[in-house]
């Protein structure tokens, strides 16, 4: 007498097994004893188990026994019973000889609550390869973290040792302006000292700002307190005021408006001032990214008349530079002193004005 074939007589059984076969995904439907009832052809190729006589063996016992990993017979027999679920286990399948492969287990128990005809759908993911790639992409991103890491700390180095070596520059060039006999000769020495120490206080605000962003607020009043060091010898007379909302800019950006304010705010104390005048000057700056305002204000004497002006060196480089930053020089002068402001409009720039600030 011949056996029925189970299939023949479920025929919903029948349906699960071909969908299960057919399956490009490593698939196996177990009994309630954790025995073979269908594996997909995938399954079979992937793990290189025989199909034959697969059908009815436990999946402890296929292959060479790799399968009975404890922690696995635990998972399934509690799936098995209705306990748990499997979801997303991942064991390492080590075969002998061969290299370990990782993989993702799923089980569901498909008898929805009959205990007599226990069924469990396990798939099978290989994420071997796919580690493998995440390893290495993982290697390749720590190695670049280090190595932006190191350049970081290069380049924070090298412009300390930059400002340092600024520093050292413009004393050398104090000392010879207190030397040399000519008055013209010590009004140039003097500039190129304050120009010097400026750019060299910016070199500190950059290592100190980690290579990101810089305020402004800070960086002024860091620029500011340097040129008035420098230039400034009764501090209870002339006084350098920064007013500068919370406004962050690129380290490039601050180059050029440090510099901007240094022109301004020397030209400002060589001209605003007679001998022993009192006076301030208020640097001030408003805006965001698109429009911005930077401003250097002094109540001194105003600017002579334009026969009597000349362009400097201070008002060539005020230019370039708020050309390089897409902006525009207007200056306002009266008795009661002289207002220079660079502005930036995203909307477009109006032609640049005819005459810059006085001469530096």
């Amino acid at each position: 007498m011949n056996t029925p074939i189970p299939a023949l007589l479920d025929p919903a059984l029948g349906l699960t097994l071909a969908v299960v076969a057919s399956s490009t995904t490593p698939l196996l439907l177990l009994d309630g004893d954790l025995a073979v009832l269908a594996a997909s052809q995938s399954f079979f190729s992937d793990f290189q188990v025989d199909p034959n006589g697969a059908v009815g063996q436990r999946l402890f016992a296929l292959g060479s026994g790799v399968w009975n990993v404890p922690q696995l017979r635990s998972l399934l027999e509690a799936t098995a019973s209705g306990a748990i679920e499997v979801d997303s286990y991942e064991m390492d399948l080590a075969d002998a000889g061969e290299e370990a492969r990782r993989l993702v287990i799923n089980a569901r128990n498909l008898s929805y609550g009959d205990a007599g005809n226990v069924r469990l759908l396990v798939t099978i993911t290989d994420v071997t390869a796919a580690q493998r790639i995440r390893r290495a992409k993982d290697s390749l991103l720590k190695e670049k973290d280090d190595l932006l890491a190191e350049k970081v700390l290069l380049l924070q180095e090298l412009q300390h040792r930059v400002a340092n070596s600024l520093q050292i520059i413009a004393s050398l060039i104090l000392q010879s302006a207190r030397k040399v006999q000519s008055d013209e000769t010590r009004g140039v020495l003097t500039d190129a000292h304050s120009r010097v120490m400026s750019v060299a206080a910016l070199q500190r605000q950059l290592a100190t700002s980690q290579l990101t962003d810089v305020a402004l607020a800070d960086y002024f009043k860091q620029l500011c307190a340097s040129i008035g060091a420098s230039m400034i010898r009764d501090p209870s007379k002339l006084l350098m005021v920064v007013d500068v909302d919370g406004s962050v800019r690129s380290p490039h950006d601050s180059i050029s408006l440090g510099l901007i304010v240094t022109e301004l705010a020397i030209n400002a104390l060589k001209h605003a001032f007679v001998a022993g005048g009192e006076g301030c000057i208020t640097v001030s700056y408003r805006g965001d990214e698109a429009d911005w305002t930077l401003s250097v204000a002094d109540d001194g004497v105003g600017m002579p008349a334009p026969e009597n002006a000349k362009a400097g060196l201070g008002s060539s480089i005020v230019q370039a530079l708020a050309q390089q930053l897409e902006a525009t020089v207007e200056v306002e002068s009266s008795p009661a002193g002289v207002t220079v402001r660079v502005l930036h409009r995203q909307a477009g720039l109006a032609e640049p004005p005819a005459n810059g600030p006085a001469a530096a």
